[in-house]
């Protein structure tokens, strides 16, 4: 696999900038391993044997010794919140790895309280009410009794349910006869708030939290960029520009262009629901898909469907088990769903929508089909995001149409359990059909849906190849995928979602010079050598160092000793 450049005019190559060999080399799923890859300015410019690469190795040359590590185009995040993610670190830790009981949850809100001003909000986001001691949400009275002078929120890990105490509901105006608004839930229980709301009724909520400024918009997009790069990952989507700061968001990812300020590369999905839509100025500005550079560059246009399955608000065409017989939050009638994504399609917008219930998701897949219709576009590439209960019917429409789920397997590996407890083995344990999309050629991407799931990319390969959950429950090992699979639907399909294939997610001639060294030959390691004991050495972007692990067994980068 030579992609030495041939210059007819000139006997010597140009030299490289960055030189990596000694250890094995995966450009593509289709290229294969090569033993040497070299880098000039911001682009890949060969790869192939040892001694091909060898004369491009000139005095300023950095030769990076792999040492048997295994290198690959640098990750690509196919759907996470960089925003949300960054502001929520300074958020309370509800996870359940951090609070794993409603006592210790309900002590870090008091300990959060105890230092902050009376009135001052309490956010805290990350519990599994599937996995705390008590097996169910918290509730309005536990909050109220450890913060009874403060507004708090406790956002579960979906992000689609929160529960409040009292003062927060205050605020918000909610109270025992306050309406229910259309795609959300205000829970009661005998005629009482629990504190619990789902989807839009939460927007009740974050209406009345102080918002961030700029400068605190710009800190979460570089901090949670720098947190990317740890992890081998050089590109993210960005799921939903405007959910937090509505059109801000804009301006603030300009101003970290301007700056310097942005550690990866972020295509970004625009907020389009109608009572919040940031589509309208960003259309009149000209940010249209595509509009942008390498670096940051307007992708597709987001819609929500429904919520979440671990939340029983994704929209499903029968009901979740247990004594409550929902069948989730349908977010909008199809008339008014099927009206938004004609009016976003003719603007040549591509879409990526929310749907994870298959009722969610087969109005979806109708909505496109007659924008597709009356407006025909064989690559527009409409995305639906997450798509995890799809059906095989379903899959049938999508491949007919061009339209491409956008999944995150490590859901698999973070509530694959709670589905099972929501929805029974028979819907859930083939949820998230990875194999299956892979083989109808469907192209799936991966990504984590930051905050929802950490960004840590090892989960994510483990549930790929093993499809078990945290507690090891096996989840239709029909669905399993090999490891360069994985590492594909990281990168290239990744890329191919973004309609960015041509410049990334492969290390060929040409593409945008993004790398990501690992601790450990990935191709050769178990899964649970990935999951447990595998760290990122070194991150390249656009041929320059960006991250590099320091301690023993760290990748070694020196200036060339020569050839």
């Amino acid at each position: 696999m030579n992609d030495l450049p041939r210059d007819r005019t000139h006997t010597t190559p140009p030299a490289a900038d960055i030189v990596l060999r000694n250890g094995p080399i995966w450009c593509g799923r289709d290229e294969g391993v090569v033993e040497a890859l070299a880098l000039a300015q911001d682009r890949v410019l060969a790869a192939g044997r040892d001694t091909e690469i060898a004369p491009l190795v000139g005095p300023a040359t950095q030769v990076v010794d792999l040492a048997g590590r295994l290198a690959v185009p640098g990750l690509n995040d196919a759907h996470m919140h960089p925003i949300t993610f960054g502001l929520t670190i300074g958020w309370i830790d509800a996870k359940p790895s951090a609070r794993p009981t409603l006592d210790t949850l309900l002590a870090a809100v008091a300990e959060r309280a105890a230092r902050t001003a009376p009135g001052g909000w309490i956010l805290a986001r990350g519990y599994d009410h599937t996995k705390l001691d008590v097996g169910r949400h918290p509730l309005r009275e536990e909050l109220d009794g450890v913060a009874p002078s403060h507004p708090v929120m406790l956002v579960r890990t979906c992000g689609h349910v929160a529960v409040c105490n009292s003062m927060a509901l205050r605020l918000a105006g909610i109270d025992e006869a306050s309406p229910t608004p259309a795609g959300g839930l205000i829970e009661r229980q005998n005629g009482r708030l629990t504190g619990l709301l789902a989807e839009n009724a939460m927007a009740l909520v974050r209406a009345v939290i102080p918002p961030p400024s700029e400068d605190d918009l710009v800190t979460a997009i570089e901090r949670a960029g720098n947190y990317l790069l740890s992890f081998g990952i050089t590109s993210c989507m960005d799921a939903a520009v405007g959910m937090t700061a509505g059109f801000a968001e804009i301006a603030a990812y300009q101003r970290a262009r301007r700056e310097g300020r942005l550690p990866v590369r972020f295509w970004l999905t625009l907020l389009g629901d109608s009572d919040r839509s940031i589509v309208h100025p960003c259309h009149e500005a000209g940010l249209v898909s595509g509009a942008g550079d390498d670096m940051l560059m307007i992708g597709a246009v987001k819609l929500f469907l429904d919520g979440s399955a671990g939340g029983r608000t994704a929209w499903m065409s029968r009901p979740y088990l247990g004594a409550d017989p929902t069948t989730g939050v349908p977010m909008k009638p199809d008339a008014d769903l099927e009206r938004e994504v004609m009016q976003i399609h003719a603007m040549g917008y591509q879409l990526a929508c929310h749907a994870i219930g298959d009722a969610a998701i087969g109005q979806l897949i109708t909505a496109y089909e007659k924008a597709l219709a009356a407006h025909p576009d064989p690559d527009r590439r409409h995305r639906v995001e997450h798509c995890g209960f799809s059906t095989p019917e379903q899959h049938r429409r999508m491949v007919k149409a061009g339209i491409y789920p956008c999944p995150q397997q490590v859901f698999i590996h973070d509530f694959g359990d709670a589905y099972i407890a929501a929805l029974g083995p028979e819907r859930a344990l083939p949820s998230y059909p990875l194999k299956t999309w892979m083989e109808l050629g469907l192209k799936p991407a991966t990504g984590s849906d930051a905050p929802v799931c950490d960004p840590n990319p090892y989960p994510n390969i483990h549930a790929m190849l093993t499809r078990l959950t945290g507690r090891g429950t096996l989840m239709e090992a029909r669905e399993r995928v090999g490891i360069e699979a994985a590492l594909q639907a990281y990168t290239e399909f990744a890329a191919f979602s973004q309609k960015r294939e041509h410049v990334k997610g492969k290390l060929v001639a040409g593409h945008l010079a993004d790398v990501a060294v690992f601790s450990r030959n990935l191709l050769i390691a178990s899964p649970d050598e990935i999951l447990h004991d595998t760290q990122c050495d070194m991150t390249i972007l656009g041929g320059k160092v960006v991250y590099e692990r320091r301690g023993e067994g760290a990748a070694r980068a020196t200036a060339s000793p020569g050839p």
